[in-house]
């Protein structure tokens, strides 16, 4: 007898694992190979132009705004396409916003490590504020992809209700925090692992992830709304 291929919905925690894989991973590589820094989170980015606007260097804080503009650009593209494409039988706006990473992404591969680290950690910033504003959702429950310190809270907020009040809710949202957690960390050793064998490259197995995604992902049936 065949096996039933599953899929997945844009809630689920199977995709949840997968684009916090894609989280992971997409911070390692531009860690190891795109000039040190992590693009999916724009907090550093903040405190940095606060820094160097008291040091009086403000060419450096005009040019760190660039990445914070392209995750705000990501973020009205995202809800641009979800107005678009929500509304029709099948899941198309979530397609759209993962096949459009993975384009990115795939150009990404072909740039370079002579080219400023910058033209990618703001293409990364764009991909990564596109994902986070998509994917909002873990079952029932907000979280991130692309950032763990909300996800961490809130596995730490759950793991301590269901210890203390013996919350069968709350535990099960723990474990999903975790695994996406957990997921998150692979996603970062196995960017960091390919990044070192493959280079610039390595950002094409972010792609095949994201490919997997599409491939799986289909709308939510009626019951599980």
């Amino acid at each position: 007898m065949k096996r039933k291929l599953r899929f997945i919905t844009p809630e689920s925690i199977q995709l949840g694992m997968l684009l916090a894989l894609v989280g992971g991973f997409l911070d390692a590589y531009t860690f190891v190979c795109r000039g040190g820094v992590f693009a999916n989170a724009q907090t550093g980015n903040l405190v940095f132009i606060g820094v160097q606007v008291y040091a009086g260097h403000f060419v450096q804080a005009l040019l760190t705004t660039v990445p914070i503009f392209a995750f705000i650009l990501g973020v009205f593209l995202a809800e641009i396409i979800k107005e678009r494409w929500s509304t029709t039988s099948v899941r198309q706006a979530e397609k759209i916003i993962l096949l459009l990473e993975m384009l990115v992404l795939f150009v990404i591969g072909f740039v370079p490590s002579t080219v400023p680290h910058a033209f990618v950690t703001i293409a990364i910033a764009f991909v990564a504020s596109v994902q986070t504003a998509s994917f909002k959702r873990l079952v029932d429950s907000p979280y991130s992809t692309t950032m763990c310190t909300g996800n961490l809270r809130s596995a730490s907020e759950f793991a301590y209700r269901a210890i203390r009040k013996k919350d069968k809710v709350a535990s099960v949202r723990a474990q999903r925090y975790t695994l996406v957690l957990l997921w998150f960390v692979l996603g970062s050793f196995l960017g960091a692992m390919l990044t070192l064998l493959l280079g610039v490259k390595a950002v094409w197995c972010s792609v095949a992830v994201l490919g997997i995604a599409v491939f799986l992902l289909v709308e939510s049936p009626p019951e599980d709304r």
